[in-house]
Formats: structure tokens, sequence, C-alpha cells
């Protein structure tokens, strides 16, 4: 929840937003098109923020240096960090896509057993009526 001078502040630096008025210094762009913003005069871990690309955001879609920079696992962004930055790998592909999280959903993984439950399911038996 931001202050009213906090929320004047950043409406009067940015200007009218849809999101959070928030103000900062523009980071880095990872390859998925997201922007990472850094604020140090904001609340204790509330100074870094990514404004997602696409309408329908997922955590998913941050890739794991800038997660780690996000999180402040470190104090470098992978922008100014060689070792953080992405390297693409042999294995993956060219074009830049995320794999969705599917949790909750009909999609999630669901494991099975190939082994023979040691429960049964009680049945019944009706006698009939005389």
């Amino acid at each position: 929840m931001s202050t009213i001078t906090r929320t004047l502040t950043n409406l009067w630096r940015v200007g009218i937003k849809v999101s959070d008025t928030k103000a900062g210094t523009l980071v880095g762009v990872d390859r998925f098109g997201n922007k990472y913003f850094e604020n140090n005069e904001e609340l204790p871990l509330r100074t870094r923020w990514v404004d997602y690309k696409n309408s329908d955001f997922d955590a998913a879609q941050i890739e794991p240096g800038w997660h780690a920079w996000m999180s402040y696992t470190v104090e470098k962004p992978p922008s100014q960090d060689p070792l953080l930055a992405y390297k693409r790998r042999v294995w993956e592909d060219t074009d830049a896509k995320t794999i969705p999280n599917y949790t909750g959903t009909w999609g999630a993984y669901k494991p099975y057993s190939t082994v023979k439950s040691k429960i049964t399911m009680w049945e019944p038996t009706a006698v009939e009526r005389k």
C-alpha cells in the first residue's frame, strides 16, 4: 500500500498509469521484452520490480538471472554481470518462449502409479428383500 505523498510524487514523475504508480530507473530488458526497474528511495524489499510485456503475466516469464536479482540474491543485474546474462544452450530452441505454469489447472502434472493398490474399496452387498 502506498502513501499519498509517494503516490502524488510518482504521479508527478511518471504520469497517470493503469498499474501501481512507481517511478524508477530502467535497469534492463530481457529477451522476452520484460522491463526491470529499480528505485532505492522506495520501502525496503520493494525497490525492484518488473513491468511484464504481456498482460497475462506469470512469474515463469522471468529468466533465472533476473529472478535472482529481483529476489535480492545478487547485487548486480544480468545486464551488468556476464555470469548472470542469458546464454542460449545448444539444446534450446532459437525462438524466445516460456513454459507456462499449469499449477491449479487441468494441464497440471499428475503422477500415476503402475503398482497395484494395497487398499481395495469397500463394495456393499445388498440382499434382496422378500
